[in-house]
């Protein structure tokens, strides 16, 4: 039985890298994880071994975007994390044939530094951002290793990007978070034939509760424009019973049996209806990141509302928007305010009946971020690869 480590640095990461761990694992692999940022919920979802321990620390994973927000991890214990993870993975490499650094940079440093042959899979990095490939020194360091075996990107035209820089070994087998998006087939409660929105307020709090309240607000806007619309929020579970009392009363709204509620219209509620509530709705209302990326890979237009962040900033957004191409647009270049939010109305009640404009969005989707098979896909490479180590 071959052992393969996965390294990963986010939420998003870590999702991709839990689902090609299941897809490993039905292969016949032994895998462990080394989250290096958050708790790594999508490997113990999974009940996949994590070798090191695991911290939430204030910015997420996301202290790039902020100086004040590294300040703040460094003191929240990020330097002592770090080291228990690098000691971890000096005592576990040693018996793993192959680690695979899912991410940017820093999973990449931990492969090269830890001695073994690696693969890497890097998601942080696609050459829509600019039109063209721009490698971080440190993510250009890590590919370009004799132990790195492979590449993985999120994307045809990145790999096709590395093939002419003279990595042969670039390659795009699929975006694993397009896996698993299939509906349960189960009608969504109260729904009818009026077309549903999706609202995306992320998943890390308190920022996601701050990004509710913005969303909350451009509903009222877009119940005075469309009556006959019906709005479903996918929540994480942290957003406790509680919190949307706080939120609603805080709105002048009420919460009510999962479903918040204002003189206008209606917010259903769902902790566990993601995916259906992302397949049945005709335009996304987003300030996420993953769940953005695979809103535009089911053919969903987009419209983003800066928030105050740490992650979700008009920086985030515009970098997204670039990378999703014409799926996504984003109102406003602050923090949103009661013309952003009334302007991002507008916007989703002419998309709603654009039907033109719908076609594109399936086809920019497909080209952008790809279908499902991608966790299989890199498996399957991964098998082979660990096959050829031997």
């Amino acid at each position: 039985m071959k052992t393969i480590l996965l390294l990963s640095n986010g939420h998003g990461e870590d999702l991709n890298a839990s689902l090609i761990a299941q897809a490993c694992q039905n292969l016949g692999a032994r895998v462990l994880a080394l989250p290096l940022v958050g708790a790594g919920q999508a490997y113990q979802r999974w009940g996949i071994p994590i070798i090191a321990p695991t911290r939430t620390l204030p910015s997420g994973g996301i202290f790039y975007m902020n100086t004040w927000l590294l300040v703040r991890d460094v003191l929240g214990g990020l330097l002592r994390l770090t080291w228990q993870q690098w000691r971890a993975l000096q005592r576990v490499a040693a018996t793993c044939d192959l680690l695979v650094a899912v991410g940017d940079g820093v999973p990449l440093s931990f492969a090269r530094l830890s001695g073994r042959p690696y693969a890497a899979f890097i998601v942080s990095t696609s050459s829509y951002y600019e039109g063209e490939l721009k490698l971080p020194g440190l993510t250009w360091w890590g590919l370009t290793a004799s132990r790195c075996r492979r590449v993985f990107t999120r994307d045809e035209y990145t790999a096709q990007q590395l093939q002419k820089l003279g990595m042969q070994h670039a390659t795009f087998a699929g975006y694993p978070i397009m896996d698993g998006l299939e509906p349960t087939g189960v009608p969504l409660d109260g729904s009818n034939h009026y077309p549903i929105i999706a609202l995306l307020p992320g998943s890390r709090l308190p920022e996601a509760v701050e990004n509710l309240q913005l969303l909350l607000g451009f509903c009222k806007y877009l119940f005075a424009l469309r009556p006959q619309v019906q709005v479903w929020t996918a929540l994480v579970s942290s957003f406790t019973d509680e919190l949307l009392v706080q939120l609603a009363t805080k709105q002048g709204w009420q919460y009510q049996g999962m479903q918040l509620l204002c003189p206008a219209g209606i917010v259903h509620c769902s902790y566990d209806r993601f995916v259906d509530i992302l397949q049945a709705s005709r335009v996304v209302v987003g300030m996420a990141g993953t769940a953005i990326e695979q809103a535009v890979g089911l053919g969903k237009p987009v419209v983003q509302i800066p928030g105050r962040g740490p992650q979700f900033t008009y920086r985030f957004a515009e970098a997204q928007m670039r990378l999703l191409g014409g799926s996504v647009q984003t109102v406003g270049k602050a923090p949103a305010g009661t013309s952003e939010l009334r302007l991002a109305a507008e916007w989703v009640n002419r998309v709603i009946d654009d039907r033109d404009y719908l076609v594109q969005c399936f086809d920019n989707g497909r080209e952008r971020v790809g279908r499902g098979g991608g966790a299989i896909g890199i498996a399957q490479e991964l098998h082979r690869l660990t096959l050829g180590l031997m």
